[in-house]
């Protein structure tokens, strides 16, 4: 949703950007990965800060990575098929950081994580069906917003388990949500 509407300006801004740069857009994207590791690590060991700035700057690598393919015609299949495991993998490492520094128990990190999985999972079965389906509340920009606003409340607040456990409880329900707004999508598209 927030994608879809944002991407044209940020392409501009992201153009050139991209087109300063001259580097294997794959190599970005595995950079990106790596610092979403460091975020989780920094939630694991109790650092809501510093998880959040790994979240930025792992998703300034995921913008600036396609950006970077654009300006110099580098883009391919596999590069798209690569951030999107990459992208995984990331929500994955962020969630996991959580239940090891103990703001949400297993049995929600394991629900967000699926929950992510699944908003990812329906719009690649939709899209083998031919049908567009970036639609929905919570894709994963919204998603990385939710973690990063939730976390800096927490950090200022104080009480940042509970605030922690009340972000990522939302983050799951409007993950769900939005994985039935794409499969009602999908379903209006093919009957």
């Amino acid at each position: 949703m927030l994608n879809d509407k944002l991407r044209p300006q940020a392409n501009k801004i992201t153009g050139k950007i991209g087109a300063k740069i001259n580097i294997n857009p794959d190599v970005v994207t595995i950079i990106g990965l790596l610092i979403s590791f460091f975020s989780g690590v920094m939630f694991a060991s109790g650092d809501l800060i510093f998880g959040v700035i790994f979240i930025l700057l792992s998703g300034i690598c995921d913008v600036i990575d396609g950006a970077i393919a654009r300006s110099h015609n580098r883009q391919s299949k596999f590069g798209g098929f690569l951030d999107s495991v990459c992208d995984r993998f990331a929500d994955a490492a962020i969630i996991v950081g959580l239940v090891i520094g103990g703001y949400i128990g297993p049995i929600l990190g394991v629900l967000a994580v699926h929950s992510a999985m699944t908003v990812s999972y329906v719009r690649s079965r939709a899209e083998n069906e031919g049908i567009k389906c970036s639609v929905g509340i919570a894709e994963r920009a919204e998603r990385l917003i939710i973690i990063v606003v939730g976390a800096l409340i927490a950090a200022a607040c104080g009480n940042s388990h509970n605030i922690m456990f009340m972000t990522i409880v939302i983050l799951t329900i409007l993950s769900y949500i939005t994985v039935l707004q794409r499969v009602y999508h999908t379903w209006n598209n093919l009957k």
